[in-house]
């Protein structure tokens, strides 16, 4: 067994794990990265499309150029990198994983987790039917097309229209696949209005909205799907249905974070987002343990998960090196009306300004976001469309908070 000290730990060697271990390294000496995969980047490597980076950089990148930047500075810093290591668990903040050369003990001051999101399959969402070849999920056809060089199928339906599965429409019907349509259970589209645009509306690819896959049909190879629409209740209605005869079915129906390592080191996670409860030093429920990108929540660009994860870093810097003190603010964030969830969930720090980051469920063709302290509103913002693609941000100045609980609303 191996057993080393480390200042801070990120558990996690995507785009939010570099950025966060960069950042600590700033104030702290002995920083780690802990990355499962044989190589740093995470899912930026497998997405050559552009549109990266346009807010971080100021100019437009593909996925591996935008973690090529993070990768080049890991490699030239003084940060310990354990490629091909699974963390089993954490507990009293050390970090206990396992690689090639056997058991790993990593004992922090603190541990950043950044181990981003994994997508639901088939089994999560239980599409009836037969067990075929050929259905699954954006992400791994993917993975098969950019990295390596498959072919998924030849006539292919998407099932939701999240960002990976509009991308990989386009990318599909690039490499000469049939991309017969794209099918979503919601009223609305769930991508960003840009990935509609470029990748399915510029190449004559159809939505159908309020339809769904209701029956996988074949035996060794996908033959075909049964689709169907969908009432008010997301319910299958009789006599709509319509078989497409179809080799490949994508699956684009939504993201989770990947929080099976929070659970062993006690994390509270929300039941909204599966992601850890955090405060607005994005510190959980386990002092000393921050969390930081996708596996916090979803996020919808990169540049945002960079920013965040440079904050994680620096707190969790700022922790080990003993320059936090215990909070007695505890001012209470939650969600109101058609907002989904909102982050953080609690205020511990008001010498600083604090950023609201929320979601609504569903659009709302004209709204105002209001934030209210104790039924006092402190925030409003102006009249504006929300579609629960895009995550809103509000900012909150140190001289609007004091005791209390507050509030986010758009009505």
């Amino acid at each position: 067994m191996t057993e080393k000290d480390f200042d801070v730990v990120v558990i996690g060697g995507g785009p939010a794990g570099m950025a966060a271990a960069l950042e600590a390294l700033k104030s702290v000496k002995k920083v780690a990265i802990v990355e499962r995969n044989d190589e740093l980047g995470g899912i930026l490597n497998q997405c050559i499309h552009s549109g990266f980076g346009l807010q971080y950089f100021n100019e437009e990148l593909t996925g591996p150029e935008y973690a090529q930047r993070f990768i080049d500075r890991v490699g030239d810093s003084e940060i310990e990198v354990f490629l091909n290591t699974m963390v089993l668990e954490i507990k009293d903040k050390t970090v206990i994983a396992m690689n090639e050369e056997g058991i790993l003990k990593l004992k922090a001051k603190a541990i950043v987790l950044a181990m981003g999101c994994r997508e639901r399959t088939r089994g999560q969402i239980r599409i009836p039917g037969t067990r075929p070849a050929g259905v699954l999920t954006a992400g791994l056809a993917q993975r098969y097309t950019n990295l390596e060089n498959l072919k998924p199928g030849n006539r292919v339906v998407i099932l939701g229209s999240g960002d990976i599965g509009l991308i990989m429409a386009r990318r599909l019907k690039l490499e000469g696949l049939n991309v017969l349509s794209v099918y979503e259970i919601m009223p609305y589209a769930n991508g960003l209005f840009r990935n509609i645009k470029n990748c399915l509306d510029d190449f004559d690819i159809p939505l159908h909205l309020s339809t769904t896959v209701t029956k996988v049909i074949g035996s060794k190879r996908l033959q075909a799907v049964e689709v169907s629409a969908v009432d008010d209740n997301l319910e299958p209605i009789p006599g709509t249905e319509e078989i497409i005869p179809c080799d490949t079915l994508l699956l684009s129906v939504g993201l989770i974070p990947e929080n099976e390592v929070s659970k062993t080191a006690g994390v509270d996670l929300s039941k909204i987002t599966g992601g850890p409860v955090v405060s607005n030093d994005l510190q959980t429920s386990e002092e000393g343990i921050f969390a930081c990108g996708n596996v916090l929540h979803v996020h919808d660009l990169v540049d945002h998960v960079t920013r965040e994860a440079e904050e994680a870093g620096r707190n969790a810097a700022r922790y080990a090196l003993g320059e936090t003190s215990e909070s007695t603010t505890q001012i209470p964030v939650e969600a109101s009306g058609p907002v989904r969830y909102v982050l953080p969930s609690t205020i511990t720090n008001t010498d600083e300004k604090v950023e609201l980051k929320f979601r609504v469920g569903s659009p709302i063709e004209k709204g105002k976001v209001t934030v209210y302290l104790n039924d006092e509103p402190v925030y409003e913002g102006r009249e504006k469309e929300f579609v629960p693609s895009i995550m809103e941000t509000v900012t909150l100045s140190p001289e609007k908070l004091s005791d209390g609980k507050l509030r986010v609303e758009v009505k």
